[in-house]
């Protein structure tokens, strides 16, 4: 298994679906997790299953559109466990439902915009020249399906921000690559969260499954997995990739 030890991880948006199963994941694997949420309480609940597994975390609280808390964020991380060296920016979502442009407000396009690309920018300038002055860190970022194959069932300001991460991370990588810093992207298709498991019917999940090469839909562990392989040294020269956490639904 990926060993993570001595290794610092701080996974934003991790009180719940895969940002939990990241932090769990990593732990397991020996890193110090930082547990990050707009929850307290549900962190706490992350970071208590860590502990009962013999795992170490610490709980933290954000708004990841505000450089200031991002900082501030950082220095309690790094007086409790030191330096972090591998930063997850997985916190996001879709705050806006589908439908036509036209009938979307410039509000709802901001915020879309806001909690996908707005918080992995300011996570990232936060944490990355820490990690560029000590010659090493490991940053995964989190895009999705919707990014590359556009649907009308999928929010366009949402895959538009994500789309926007895509080639925020290419970019970095390039930049932080001569510095020891690699950086790559995730990009999960439909992942069976506690919240799709509430909204999608089982009827529907089935469709769904069948529309995959792979006949199933995601779990958090499938994308815990992707993001321990991208954070830990068997992926050493591996930098600037989108890898697909999709059973097969993207094949471009």
């Amino acid at each position: 298994m990926t060993d993570l030890s001595g290794h610092v991880a701080l996974v934003t948006g991790s009180s719940r679906g895969i940002g939990a199963a990241v932090a769990e994941r990593f732990a397991a694997a020996g890193a110090a997790v930082v547990v990050h949420g707009r929850d307290a309480q549900r962190a706490e609940h992350v970071r208590g299953r860590i502990a009962d597994a013999g795992g170490t975390a610490l709980v933290v609280t954000a708004d990841l559109t505000i450089l200031d808390e991002i900082e501030a964020m950082r220095s309690v991380a790094e007086a409790e466990f030191g330096s972090v060296d591998i930063v997850v920016a997985n916190a996001g979502g879709s705050p806006v439902k589908p439908g036509p442009l036209e009938e979307m407000t410039e509000q709802d396009f901001r915020a879309a915009v806001d909690v996908n690309l707005v918080a992995t920018f300011l996570t990232l300038k936060s944490f990355l020249p820490g990690m560029k002055q000590r010659g090493r860190g490991n940053i995964v970022t989190m895009s999705s399906a919707a990014a590359r194959r556009p649907d009308a069932r999928s929010p366009v300001a949402y895959a538009a921000a994500k789309a926007g991460v895509e080639l925020l991370t290419r970019d970095l990588a390039a930049q932080a690559g001569p510095f020891g810093v690699r950086v790559n992207c995730l990009a999960p298709e439909t992942v069976l969260t506690e919240r799709n498991l509430e909204r999608i019917p089982v009827a529907m999940q089935d469709q769904m499954a069948a529309a995959h090469p792979i006949r199933r839909l995601g779990t958090p562990r499938d994308v815990a997995d992707a993001a321990l392989f991208l954070a830990g040294p068997d992926s050493g020269w591996i930098t600037g990739v989108v890898l697909d956490v999709a059973g097969g639904a993207v094949l471009a």
